[in-house]
């Protein structure tokens, strides 16, 4: 029998009760070498949420209403980091080789913030989903694509698509970029 990675274990803590999702979450940033700040920051969740989560002894179902799965899918980018994928998360550009030749940026910053961008060539609508997939079990926190392949990429991807808007700016795949990490901030 294969070994339960990190987020499965919280996963399943979870289903038993606060307490042993405590133990698992205390477990895994324990083995992952990481502190509430650091966590704080890849997870998106307060550093005072996440102290109340990791100390609190209310007997209370509280944990309920907590963000579970923004932790869930930290530990997972973490633990991922050992395979070789990214820690942060960053903003996949999925576009046609020649727009991304011109592209020139690898970074933007939005809220003071350095976010990565990540490229991802496609030529067809096929290229596009495997591309978002892709970009999405990497760490993709956002993907920016063309607003003809949008929807279908937002029926795919379970994190914030944002599509260039061709004719608002001299450079709309920055400016498309900057928008979806102005959504992963705000999550």
């Amino acid at each position: 029998m294969s070994k339960v990675s990190l987020w499965e274990g919280i996963i399943r803590s979870s289903l038993d009760s606060d307490e042993m999702f405590r133990k698992a979450l205390k477990k895994a940033l324990e083995e992952l070498r990481v502190d509430i700040k650091k966590f704080s920051k890849v997870s998106g969740v307060s550093q005072s949420l996440l102290c109340f989560i990791r100390f609190s002894r209310v007997k209370e179902p509280t944990l309920v209403y907590l963000p579970y799965r923004k932790i869930i899918q930290a530990i997972k980018r973490l633990e991922d980091v050992e395979g070789g994928k990214e820690v942060e998360p960053f903003i996949a550009v999925i576009v046609a080789r020649p727009a991304l030749d011109t592209f020139g940026t690898r970074y933007i910053e939005v809220k003071n913030r350095r976010i990565k961008l990540k490229e991802y060539a496609a030529m067809s609508i096929e290229d596009v989903i495997v591309a978002a997939v892709r970009a999405q079990q990497e760490g993709a926190g956002a993907i920016v694509c063309a607003p003809i392949v949008s929807t279908t990429v937002e029926k795919v991807a379970k994190v914030p698509v944002s599509a260039c808007p061709v004719v608002l700016c001299r450079q709309p795949l920055l400016k498309a970029a900057e928008i979806a990490a102005s959504k992963v901030l705000l999550e």
